[in-house]
């Protein structure tokens, strides 16, 4: 009876902590929803013959002018550029030591979805190669849409390979001349003069920190340092403004020198002193002809993507380090603190050299609009939002002149992962394209800067779309979202599109078409404007 008795009581016991659970997490879903799902009476007159009107051409003395600009970076668009990244993409994993001589897969990486990249190594019996086995084959999807869930598969009959390899960058390697990206640096005017004939009045491109100093600066800059690359620049710079564009420059952009990636990069604070001569050279040269800098993009990305998951080159996390690299004390906080100081330098450094009266310093921030899927995933959202939502700018609130935000589209974060919901719409990469998220994180971040007096800047916004279908109201949409958030007295200074041509994608190699044109690169890299470039180029009119 005793045993009954403790039985039931357990039993009891079990049922009120499973109720009491239920019932917080359904209150904090509840929580959650009414604060950040909302729905809300759009407050542009959609009476009116003009839904949005930007002012980019103010008429009035003291009028703020509001003005579209073009992105793109270093690594995505310029050749000649032995980076990082061109080393990760042409690392070929079929290269083996001795020691490994006579080892084939296994079996190779099926899903998309879970997957590093890697494949296992095994041995495998000689009579066994040419065998037939029946087995699932993953298509190629972008790495954005595999982070997100998407996974695409058809069933085939196939020998068991000899040697099966995955490259760091499958989709460079199934391109001609992936080594050229979009040939900025040799040619330069190409891109220029698309940037141009859409109106825009900003073009934001970077300076790349390994074109400058291809080596570890041990012994002082002069043996170090490339001047002539810095001449070049500067020249290019000259060609974004003789076609009559001001100049928003990137410092950073997720593109760490490989020598930094060899000692540990942003991890120790040594890589502070060495961006801060980087910046000094490039301030030095050009600051007269720069009218908004940009110290990083997406800090928080490249932390997380390089030394937390090792997926971007130059990271190397061990297991220890990305099991607890969320920690306060784990790698996470570690590099996103040096990178905080290291914009703090530069800033006070841009603004005592800065030629230009006007010119200001910000970051490029990386905002997604996160959500729960169900009762139990809003722990997760929170947790999220709270390594990556505030805490750079809050820790470089007091050296900023303004607020980048990088808007793509929102996640909907279902237990450890992402989820892939049936009702939503999905760019080919698989992010969720949500213009309303764009607005709602406009209002929640001016809430909480809006003591700063600061403006925002969009300074990355679009969509991998090939098609084309989906990135003209993708457009349309979010300038609206911009302009409501406008009317709600966010002050929001321009916005830029990401991108002008397709380009290398970072991991994702040449797979997702951002571009407002399409680029053929077996015909000598032509350029073929899609019709979103035409629409836009109607918008600053």
């Amino acid at each position: 009876m005793a045993l009954i008795a403790l039985f039931v009581s357990a039993t009891k016991l079990a049922g009120l902590v499973v109720t009491v659970t239920v019932a917080a997490n359904a209150f904090s879903f509840s929580r959650f929803r009414k604060k950040n799902l909302k729905s809300f009476h759009s407050p542009i007159d959609e009476s009116s013959d003009a839904l949005a009107v930007f002012n980019v051409n103010p008429s009035t003395e003291g009028d703020k002018e509001f003005f579209f600009g073009l992105a793109t970076a270093p690594a995505h668009v310029e050749d000649r550029l032995h980076d990082a990244w061109l080393q990760f993409a042409e690392n070929n994993p079929c290269d083996k030591s001795a020691s490994q001589q006579g080892l084939q897969p296994a079996d190779p990486l099926l899903g998309s979805a879970t997957g590093d990249g890697g494949s296992q190594q095994a041995p495998l019996p000689g009579r066994e190669v040419n065998r037939t086995i029946r087995r699932k084959k993953s298509l190629k999807i972008a790495m954005e849409a595999k982070i997100r869930g998407f996974e695409k598969y058809i069933e085939e009959e196939e020998p068991v390979p000899i040697e099966e390899c995955h490259h760091n960058v499958a989709a460079w390697h199934n391109v001609p001349h992936p080594e050229e990206r979009l040939r900025f640096w040799s040619d330069p005017d190409t891109e220029l003069k698309l940037a141009k004939d859409t109106g825009v009045r900003v073009f934001r491109m970077g300076i790349d920190w390994t074109r400058i100093m291809p080596e570890e600066p041990v012994n002082g800059l002069k043996d170090s340092v490339n001047f002539a690359a810095l001449e070049r620049y500067k020249w290019i710079i000259g060609r974004v403004r003789s076609y009559g564009m001001k100049v928003m420059l990137t410092l950073f952009h997720h593109s760490l020198p490989p020598w930094a990636g060899e000692y540990g990069g942003w991890k120790l604070e040594k890589t502070v002193d060495y961006f801060v001569k980087f910046t000094r050279l490039v301030v030095d040269c050009v600051s007269d002809m720069v009218d908004y800098w940009v110290t990083f993009n997406e800090p928080h990305v490249f932390s997380l993507l390089t030394y937390c998951a090792g997926a971007w080159p130059g990271g190397h996390p061990d297991m220890l380090e990305a099991a607890t690299s969320a920690l306060p004390t784990g790698v996470f906080k570690q590099t996103m603190h040096w990178m905080a100081i290291a914009h703090s330098k530069a800033y006070e450094y841009i603004h005592e050299k800065s030629m230009i009266s006007d010119s200001i310093v910000g970051v490029a921030h990386h905002v997604s609009f996160m959500r729960p899927y169900g009762l139990f995933d809003v722990a997760a959202v929170t947790l999220a939002n709270s390594l990556t939502l505030f805490p750079y700018l809050d820790d470089i609130s007091g050296k900023l002149d303004f607020i980048g935000i990088n808007y793509y589209g929102q996640e909907v974060i279902s237990g450890t992962g992402l989820k892939l919901v049936e009702t939503d719409e999905y760019s080919e990469s698989g992010r969720g394209v949500y213009p309303d998220g764009l607005y709602r994180m406009l209002l929640q971040f001016h809430d909480r800067y809006k003591h700063l007096n600061v403006p925002f800047i969009i300074t990355e916004n679009g969509v991998s779309d090939e098609t084309d279908l989906i990135r003209q109201p993708y457009l349309l949409e979010h300038l609206l979202a911009i302009y409501a958030a406008m009317t709600m007295g966010v002050p929001v200074l321009g916005y830029l599109f990401w991108t002008i041509s397709d380009n290398w994608e970072w991991a994702d190699g040449y797979g997702p078409k951002f571009g407002l044109v399409a680029v053929d690169r077996s015909n000598n890299l032509a350029r073929i404007p899609r019709p979103s470039y035409h629409l836009f180029s109607k918008l600053g009119i």
